[in-house]
């Protein structure tokens, strides 16, 4: 029986205070990569060192690779949400702020 590759959806927590959110298929290797890089135009090299703050594993790339592109869309307000396990708020959070005014 083959066994699946797991693909991982991260969020970094960079020093500036901002998020990077990737997709791997070895996170060890890749918080390595970010933290050790030479490569001055990826946007971690200038924002080191970085933390691993969230990971979700997923055995479908195509799965993996639009929650990427989902989490990549929303606030700095729902990704902590999400890294703090606050699933609850992430509706709410969802919701246009024009939507919230009386």
């Amino acid at each position: 029986m083959k066994i699946s590759n797991l693909y991982t959806v991260y969020i970094l927590s960079c020093a500036d205070d901002t998020y990077y959110t990737g997709i791997t298929n070895n996170v060890n290797r890749r918080l390595i990569e970010h933290n050790e890089s030479k490569n001055i135009t990826s946007y971690t090299f200038s924002r080191r060192p970085v933390d691993l703050v969230f990971e979700a594993k997923y055995t479908n790339v195509e799965v993996a690779i639009a929650f990427e592109k989902k989490i990549k869309k929303w606030s700095k307000a729902k990704k902590e949400a999400l890294i703090n396990g606050e699933f609850n708020e992430l509706p709410k959070l969802a919701k246009k702020k024009f939507m919230n005014r009386e």
